[in-house]
């Protein structure tokens, strides 16, 4: 008679959860006499042609669950992906939730299945900015708070959990799901015409550039920190052509706030996985507020300015290649210049575990002591 399999339940809601799921899947269907997954979309991306095409380019299946909660405040969208995802649980009656980073799905996803005593797993667990006007901040803390399995990319977040008092036997430091990802697209962006992409034709035009990304609502509803960073991009866009796929929601508090970008930066629509990772991945610099960006762009060594005052992400400070320039204009055109004189650096430090094994190493841990339980 053969065991019993491990029922999992993987969480995704938003673009970012989408890069981290994608080689923990691909990581559970090389055990799949071990594992019987079930994929959960929560919707709280709720634009589905994006999603789709992030589906499509990262390879993962189509969803067992898709809830379709949409938008709405944080409470709003928190209390539909619960009373929704309680029903996927009842039915799918998963041995473990694995949930992903910091977004309402991880916290609202992580609360459902502790009340039902399903065991909870946090894929990125630890991370602490210290500022709790994040709304993410908040959705690490309380995750972790109720998680069972702690999967740690960084030694800080080691750290912190011991600090916060959880047991050193289930903090497992993992390495980061997003770099296997990462590793996974550049190897297939090698093997691809990259040449159809419209973004294509501004690389082509220019042998220096950098990227832009712009959307935390610290940054982009706060008319004066606002004002700071477009007065940044506009003085540094004058040394260096900048490129700039904008959220909607971003371009229209510029307008509403009476502000605007010179044609040297250029403004494009948000863009899919692979066509994005083909542009920031030769940039001579990256702008951003992004978590996610200032990981990816250590793992290659791409300089990175972080448009914030604090990261939960030190290691990237502390070995990688970014640095925090918040939304002042001067330390912006500083750094931006300081990156543009000193170039690119082959000799970058890549964080240990960041090899693209992160995943393999959370299904062994998890089928080791999943098995040892008795599930």
């Amino acid at each position: 008679m053969s065991p019993k399999r491990i029922h999992l339940c993987i969480v995704a809601g938003a673009r970012p959860n989408f890069m981290k799921i994608a080689p923990i899947i691909r990581a559970v269907e090389r055990q799949a006499e071990v594992f019987d997954y079930r994929l959960v979309h929560t919707g709280q991306h709720y634009d589905r042609d994006m999603s789709d095409v992030f589906f499509e380019e990262l390879e993962i299946p189509k969803p067992h669950y898709h809830l379709d909660v949409g938008s709405g405040s944080h409470a709003v969208q928190t209390a539909k992906i619960m009373m929704r995802f309680e029903e996927v649980c009842l039915e799918a009656r998963p041995d473990v939730v694995l949930v992903v980073g910091d977004v309402n799905s991880t916290l609202a996803c992580s609360i459902v299945a502790k009340k039902l005593g399903i065991a909870v797993a946090h894929v990125e667990a630890g991370l602490r900015s210290g500022d709790m006007a994040m709304p993410e901040e908040v959705n690490r803390m309380v995750t972790d708070a109720i998680s069972d399995f702690f999967f740690v990319t960084e030694q800080s977040g080691v750290s912190n959990l011991e600090r916060e008092g959880h047991a050193a036997a289930s903090i497992h430091f993992v390495g980061h799901v997003m770099i296997d990802n990462l590793f996974h697209q550049l190897d297939k962006l090698a093997h691809m015409d990259t040449g159809a992409f419209p973004t294509a034709d501004f690389k082509r035009r220019h042998v220096r550039y950098g990227v832009v990304t712009l959307h935390r609502p610290s940054n982009v509803d706060d008319p004066a920190a606002l004002a700071g960073i477009v007065a940044g991009l506009t003085a540094i866009a004058a040394e260096l052509p900048l490129i700039f796929p904008i959220h909607p929601r971003t371009q229209a508090r510029i307008r509403e706030f009476g502000l605007e970008l010179p044609a040297a930066v250029e403004m494009v629509t948000p863009l899919p996985f692979m066509e994005f990772l083909n542009l920031w991945k030769d940039a001579s610099c990256v702008l951003t507020d992004s978590g996610g960006l200032q990981e990816e762009t250590t793992a290659v060594g791409v300089p990175c300015l972080t448009l914030r005052a604090n990261t939960e992400r030190p290691v990237t400070l502390d070995e990688g290649s970014n640095q925090l320039v918040g939304n002042d204009p001067a330390r912006m055109i500083a750094a931006a210049r300081a990156a543009l004189a000193s170039g690119r650096s082959d000799s970058f430090r890549r964080p240990a575990l960041w090899d693209g094994q992160a995943a393999e190493r959370i299904v062994s841990i998890l089928e080791r002591e999943l098995t040892k339980g008795g599930v």
